[in-house]
């Protein structure tokens, strides 16, 4: 994928969170509404942890909405302005992952404090669960913040042609990053769906304990999003290939220990489907069927990873073995 197309992945995720959380807010007042009260208790005094404020079930539904929508449009309008080029800076992934856990772990502790009460003045207590929804908050906040940081630089060709001559005492590094929509996509579907059982359990709607709602679809969405892209890198430390958002986790392979590496066209029907690949091949980090970035260790089996300018990557890379051989 190119750099243009995964700035547009970036910018549809954030869309696709923005409406999820959209989509939450309402829903969830909306769904227990058989068990809740005409008036939510919406409010509780600081000192007495005793409701003292209420708001009928529609604008309960829709006062956290509104907000929401106001976050995003202003945040929206402030990446328009400033032309943000590179998809979603750190600010706004930051600010829209604090903002957005904030109001659905608040909406979800509404909605359980006054879950099968007659009245709203019997509500329960919400500190216990709004303290946690900061803390969750705010490392979503600092986990969107680290991906943004991460984005990859361009790719700087090493060189023309399918071998180098690196000047004594030059350093050359390769990258190259490649990323896949559709996986993307499925990891966020996965996720929305993670964040939907862990919010219903929160609330109260569902008889599982809230760690385990979610589990299933929380475990696929980050072994999905981990296999969506790849950032690769060739230096005189040799190559390594990070995984996901974050960069992590990543394989090694010293300069020394690769005894060849080349160019070769592979389809997902080849390595056997999308992703993170074993078959008889050996390793294949499948994102995008054609060209591939192939090496021969030393030892174990072949590993590709589909990037583009395989080509130059594979060419220093075995310069620097040779030069390590020598």
């Amino acid at each position: 994928m190119t750099e243009q197309g995964r700035r547009s992945g970036a910018v549809w995720g954030a869309v696709g969170w923005g409406v999820g959380v959209l989509v939450l807010l309402v829903a969830l007042p909306l769904v227990a509404s058989g068990r809740l009260p005409d008036r939510l208790a919406t409010h509780w005094h600081a000192g007495s942890h005793r409701p003292d404020d209420s708001m009928p079930l529609w604008a309960a539904a829709l006062f956290p909405a509104l907000i929401w929508g106001v976050l995003t449009f202003v945040v929206m309008l402030a990446l328009r302005r400033a032309g943000a080029g590179r998809g979603v800076p750190g600010w706004a992934a930051a600010g829209l992952g604090f903002g957005g856990v904030t109001l659905l772990g608040g909406q979800a502790s509404v909605v359980r404090a006054n879950l099968d009460r007659a009245d709203w003045h019997e509500a329960g207590s919400v500190t216990g669960w709004a303290m946690g929804t900061l803390v969750v908050a705010a490392a979503v906040g600092a986990a969107g913040l680290l991906a943004a940081r991460r984005a990859p630089d361009e790719p700087r060709p090493a060189a023309d042609g399918p071998t180098l001559d690196i000047p004594a005492g030059q350093r050359v590094v390769w990258l190259a990053h490649t990323s896949n929509s559709w996986l993307h996509a499925l990891a966020a579907l996965t996720g929305l769906l993670a964040i939907t059982f862990v919010v219903s359990a929160l609330a109260g709607l569902t008889g599982l304990p809230f760690l385990l709602a979610g589990a299933p679809f929380t475990l696929a969405a980050v072994l999905v999003l981990g296999c969506s892209s790849v950032h690769t890198r060739v230096s005189e430390q040799g190559l390594d290939v990070a995984f996901g958002p974050f960069g992590w986790p990543t394989r090694h392979w010293a300069a020394e220990d690769v005894e060849s590496a080349r160019v070769e066209n592979r389809t997902p029907a080849q390595a056997g489907g999308w992703g993170y690949r074993l078959s008889g091949l050996g390793t294949t980090v499948m994102l995008r069927g054609g060209e591939c970035l192939v090496i021969h260790p030393a030892q174990g089996r072949e590993f590709a990873v589909s990037v583009d300018d395989a080509e130059r990557g594979a060419a220093l890379l075995n310069s620097l073995s040779a030069r390590h051989t020598r």
